[in-house]
């Protein structure tokens, strides 16, 4: 059964051994959907919950809303990605000499795991009309990284400075759209 101060423990543990150790912890904990429901409970909003933090380590229990979609970004620190509720569908994207453009996608779900290098550029997309929740474990401090972030415009793809706050209203205000869709059915 899942325990969220024994997955912090191990995923502590697993980091020294490096990404693919802590993607073994993850994929453990994803596998435990009910275990894991029952333990932080049945996702009732949208939002951004840290379950750890520190320089060395952030793990997150992210909640998307239903066809939220979140713009290209950076993290400058390696994840690991575990959904355990709905999906997730990830576009990678290279840099190129102006912006940046499209190289690849991956769509998880239930269970599936996938990691993410230091360097890599996606976006995020729930498809689906239900929320989506993962667990998001980064080799570094999520909310302060040493090394600069960067966003992209999804209109245009040009980059600017990431900013954490500006991402979590935007999952409030995904949820708030979705809420609204439906009022209005």
């Amino acid at each position: 059964m899942f325990d969220k101060e024994r997955f912090i423990q191990d995923c502590q543990s697993a980091l020294a051994d490096g990404q693919a150790a802590i993607r073994e912890v993850v994929a453990e904990a994803v596998s435990d959907r009910a275990g894991i429901m029952a333990e932080l409970g049945e996702p009732e909003h949208a939002g951004i919950v840290p379950l750890y933090r520190s320089a060395d380590l952030t793990i997150i229990n992210f909640v998307w809303a239903p066809y939220m979609s979140l713009m290209p970004h950076n993290h400058q620190m390696t994840a690991v990605i575990g959904i355990y509720s709905g999906r997730e569908d990830n576009i990678f994207w290279r840099r190129t000499d102006t912006a940046i453009e499209a190289a690849g996608a991956k769509s998880l779900g239930e269970g599936e795991v996938a990691t993410l290098g230091r360097d890599i550029i996606h976006s995020v997309l729930n498809p689906i009309g239900k929320m989506t929740s993962a667990i998001h474990v980064y080799a570094g401090d999520f909310f302060a990284s040493h090394a600069p972030r960067s966003g992209w415009d999804h209109e245009t793809l040009v980059e600017g400075p990431w900013d954490v706050e500006k991402v979590k209203l935007m999952f409030q205000e995904a949820e708030e759209r979705f809420g609204a869709t439906m009022e209005r059915r």
